[in-house]
């Protein structure tokens, strides 16, 4: 399992459930497959994965509370499966710390291709060549945002002088921010370069972890253009 890229999957429905691990485990991955969220809490203690998909409504502790608790203790990449596109557990389960989700039914290569879209943002917090060039071309790698500072060699954040703890999603998005600071970035465009969606996905990813972004960065740092998207103040 150590030369295999981890996945912890909670899932309540046995068919679900075993079919999709055996999808992933014929693409290269290593399951861990758990029925309900406790069960799913004590595997992610045991042997921390590289990345945990978690279905919305599971026994015991519901995937968005279980999403929680995971964020508190790691910033291990995680996706949300939800039955309706249109849930509110969707929002709940990106404001509880969720990096993307996946409506069921979903296909199989189009998890695959998520999944490892949300390995790259883990593995390359830098985010795209974009936003890398840009930011290390500014002293020694170092951008100033009145007291934010973001190290961009590093990938470290501070604000006052404190530590910022972000996710490598967060990160990525705040050095798309930072790497054309006072230029509007529409939500099209921020699921293209953060999430690498080649097509339309819903702009709710985007907008929730600007809100995450903002509890974090301070919320006049990064304003909304109303109708066109967001920028970061210069």
């Amino acid at each position: 399992m150590a030369d295999q890229t981890h996945v912890l999957f909670v899932e309540d429905d046995d068919v679900i459930r075993e079919a999709t691990q055996l999808a992933l485990e014929r693409d290269g991955f290593a399951v861990t497959a758990m029925p309900d969220g406790l069960s799913g809490l004590a595997a992610f203690r045991a042997d921390r994965p590289d990345i945990a998909l978690l279905d919305v409504m599971v026994p015991g502790l519901d995937g968005v509370s279980l999403c929680r608790r995971i964020r508190d203790e790691s910033t291990v990449p995680v996706i949300m499966l939800s039955a309706r596109a249109d849930s509110i557990d969707v929002v709940l389960g990106l404001e509880a710390g969720a990096d993307d989700y996946v409506t069921k039914p979903f296909d199989g290569a189009v998890l695959v291709a998520r999944i490892r879209a949300v390995l790259r943002r883990f593995g390359h917090a830098g985010g795209s060549a974009q936003a890398g060039d840009a930011a290390s071309a500014v002293a020694g790698g170092t951008l100033a945002f009145g007291d934010l500072y973001i190290d961009t060699d590093g990938m470290e954040v501070r604000r006052a002088g404190q530590p910022v703890a972000l996710t490598p999603t967060e990160m990525r998005l705040l050095l798309e921010f930072s790497s054309a600071p006072g230029s509007v970035l529409s939500r099209d465009k921020l699921l293209e370069r953060v999430w690498e969606y080649g097509w339309g996905g819903d702009t709710r990813v985007v907008d929730v972890h600007v809100q995450r972004l903002r509890q974090k960065i301070g919320q006049d740092r990064i304003e909304t253009v109303r109708g066109f998207g967001y920028k970061l103040k210069a």
